[in-house]
């Protein structure tokens, strides 16, 4: 059979995501499209690598939020790994901060779950044949929101204070002191324009710049 790109044989997709009922549903489903075959499955970011190392997929379906590694991070491993597989991005949580984060590291799409399989099937096809394809309103939310004003550290730190820690606490956590955990804080909430930590937390995840 002849792909959308003019090479022969099924487009090979690897399916990454922590939720299995709906990893299995969106196997199957495009396992019915003609042109696709589902070559492997992943629950989390650290399985995905390694099996897209091991069947060398034409496009991988990427979750952002699971276990272990990121879809984020798992993408940039995976397009160091094998840069002939294309990463799709395909999230629940529709974020600006998400988009950018995905295309930075190396994703060629980037699609809410809510769409259609058959909107799925055809990013499938462009991204396999050499196109970008990005949801459009986070395209336009993209523009309007900027760039993503945190520091890697003063969002690993932020990470740490989402789940509730203190200072002293943050700070055994990243070999740091006391002192400089507040200052990256203080500093995060005035690039946030919060009021404390907690709104700079919350902000930072509406954005999806955590």
């Amino acid at each position: 059979m002849v792909s959308v790109d003019g090479t022969t044989g099924p487009i090979s997709i690897v399916l990454a995501d922590d939720q299995a009922m709906l990893r299995g549903a969106l196997a199957a489903l495009l396992d019915l499209e003609p042109d696709m075959s589902v070559v492997g499955v992943a629950g989390d970011g650290d399985e995905a690598i390694r099996v897209v190392a091991a069947t060398q997929p034409d496009v991988c379906l990427m979750d952002i939020q699971m276990p272990g590694r990121d879809g984020i991070e798992a993408t940039v491993a995976i397009r160091a790994a094998s840069p002939a597989t294309r990463v799709i991005v395909v999230t629940t949580f529709a974020r600006p901060g998400y988009l950018r984060a995905a295309l930075d590291a190396g994703a060629a799409g980037f699609v809410v779950k809510d769409a259609s399989v058959e909107h799925l099937a055809d990013a499938v096809r462009r991204v396999h044949a050499g196109l970008r394809v990005v949801d459009p309103v986070l395209a336009e939310m993209s523009l309007f929101e900027g760039a993503n004003p945190l520091s890697e550290r003063e969002r690993q730190i932020l990470r740490l204070a989402a789940d509730g820690r203190d200072a002293p606490a943050i700070a055994a956590e990243v070999f740091l002191s006391a002192g400089t955990v507040r200052n990256n804080l203080s500093a995060a909430i005035g690039k946030l324009g919060a009021a404390n930590r907690a709104q700079a937390v919350r902000i930072a995840q509406e954005k999806g710049w955590l």
